[in-house]
């Protein structure tokens, strides 16, 4: 296996999530300090909007909206920001999560994909529960194949496959996408050991699916790639922190930005976190999203 090195571009902040490489920027949002954030190469970054509630997974409309899911137990929605920076209501998926609505997927053609914990989280035994699918026309529905805290997810380059992280699981799962956005075939990609806790994934053109170790403290925590065999080929290691999400960006697509949050699962609880963006060359191309 092969281990690249990273550097921090920017720290200071909370709980960073949801890394998206949209209109040549970095987007995150950041749980604690309830802003969606995004970055310019050098790690400087601004504010972009600031919400009531955690904003969690971020995703993009073709009117140049940002969807945000919102990180709430009580309020298992999806809002819309507008351009004039306005938010609404774009979906109530509260009848399928049965947990804490959390990251998303958002297509081309606007179909939005959204994952839940499934379970109180610390409190609970894991539990499986599904994703729920968002049509551009607002209709919402659960999708068959139950997965244990579905988690980040990556649309192949022809857009026919769905790669979705299933944190205790500890595998990646995978759909087909059909023509009208529905998801079909559940199966098993890649099965990983129980170690390894999938939190959010990119793909690179050769294939591979790079996912943040999510919940890991200590020398297993890290960013790893993993191919459709269940061999993990390449790393990048983040001893200090939780390596929870990751995504391509640049001019390129050849840049791996990782969010890193230096926490626990007790101090998480507890809204503590650090949260800092990290690169690393790792000589391969992401597939945008």
């Amino acid at each position: 296996m092969k281990n690249h090195s990273l550097q921090t571009i920017s720290s200071g902040h909370g709980y960073l999530e949801a890394p998206r490489w949209h209109d040549g920027r970095l987007w995150a949002s950041d749980f604690f300090g309830k802003h969606v954030l995004h970055f310019e190469e050098d790690g400087s970054h601004t504010a972009f909007a600031t919400l009531e509630e955690s904003p969690s997974g971020l995703g993009f409309l073709q009117d140049g909206s940002v969807l945000v899911v919102l990180l709430d137990p009580t309020k298992k929605k999806v809002v819309r920001i507008a351009s004039d920076g306005s938010v609404s209501e774009y979906a109530d998926i509260a009848h399928i999560a049965r947990g804490m609505a959390n990251d998303m997927l958002v297509s081309p053609s606007g179909h939005a994909y959204i994952g839940n914990f499934g379970f109180d989280l610390g409190a609970e035994d894991p539990k499986a529960t599904t994703l729920a699918h968002v049509t551009p026309e607002g209709n919402v529905s659960r999708v068959a194949g139950d997965a244990i805290f579905p988690n980040g997810a990556a649309l192949s380059a022809d857009g026919r496959t769905l790669l979705l992280a299933e944190t205790f699981g500890h595998r990646i799962d995978a759909f087909d996408v059909n023509a009208d956005g529905s998801l079909t075939n559940f199966r098993v990609w890649a099965q990983l050991d129980e170690s390894m806790h999938p939190d959010g994934i990119a793909l690179d053109t050769e294939g591979g699916v790079w996912f943040g170790n999510g919940l890991t403290n200590g020398p297993e925590s890290g960013f790893y790639r993993v191919e459709e065999s269940g061999e993990i080929t390449d790393s990048v290691l983040v001893p200090d922190a939780w390596a929870v999400a990751c995504t391509f960006g640049g001019s390129d697509l050849d840049v791996l930005y990782m969010f890193c949050n230096a926490t626990t699962l007790e101090q998480f609880g507890e809204g503590k976190s650090q949260g800092t963006v990290r690169t690393a060359q790792v000589n391969r191309r992401g597939v945008a999203q």
